[in-house]
């Protein structure tokens, strides 16, 4: 076997394992790597990420968790290009795309990082799949926070389909698009700022949106 590196910064690496025939394996993140000072959070992030996948499991599209142990997370790797390079103009995409997000939320889990194209795949059959749960939340119940953040996430796949297919939304997806939830207002309005701040100022950390890099 050997390893791909895909990413590396200050949270840990990723890297994507071959097997001999230089195949996909699985994805490992690795979070031995991070800096020091940084580890407990870098460790919070794999946990996070290890118990959304757990709790998905059997959903298709979406990868399946082979284990996390030691702050080293393994997970499958999915085969498919990023958003941003395959530009999906398929209405049937879409479609699909609103009923994998059904199937995330009634598990009870929200991505919270869908604005960024590189968490979306589109994969050899032209479908989608996510990737990247590092900020997922999984939730006890579908209160009022919940469905806050179920309805960003909407939102989210909904600009990327005004992006690639403007002409085909409806009505009722428009309305949405015209209505983020009050955390969404209040990240844009100041969360957003102090997020951009301590990533880039303090942490000397890019989450580099839209690049082909996180395609893991």
């Amino acid at each position: 076997m050997t390893e791909l590196e895909l990413k590396r910064d200050v949270f840990g690496a990723v890297f994507l394992v071959l097997d001999d025939a230089g195949r996909p394996l699985h994805v490992c993140r690795d979070t031995r790597t991070a800096r020091a000072w940084i580890v407990p959070l870098a460790r919070w992030l794999a946990r996070r990420e290890a118990r959304a996948l757990r709790r998905l499991s059997g959903v298709d599209a979406l990868p399946r968790l082979i284990d996390y142990r030691s702050g080293v997370l393994r997970r499958e790797w999915l085969d498919g290009e990023p958003m941003q390079r395959a530009r999906p103009a398929d209405p049937r995409y879409f479609r699909d795309a609103l009923t994998l997000l059904r199937r995330l939320h009634a598990r009870r889990v929200v991505h919270n990082d869908l604005a960024k194209e590189p968490n979306w795949l589109v994969t050899p059959a032209g479908t989608p799949a996510l990737v990247d749960f590092q900020l997922a939340w999984t939730a006890r119940r579908r209160g009022r926070l919940f469905r806050a953040l179920a309805h960003d996430d909407l939102r989210h796949m909904l600009k990327h389909k005004r992006s690639y297919l403007p002409e085909r939304l409806t009505a009722r997806e428009r309305r949405i698009l015209a209505t983020p939830s009050l955390l969404a207002r209040a990240w844009m309005a100041s969360g957003k700022k102090v997020y951009l701040f301590v990533t880039r100022r303090i942490l000397h950390w890019s989450d580099r949106e839209g690049a082909g890099d996180r395609r893991f």
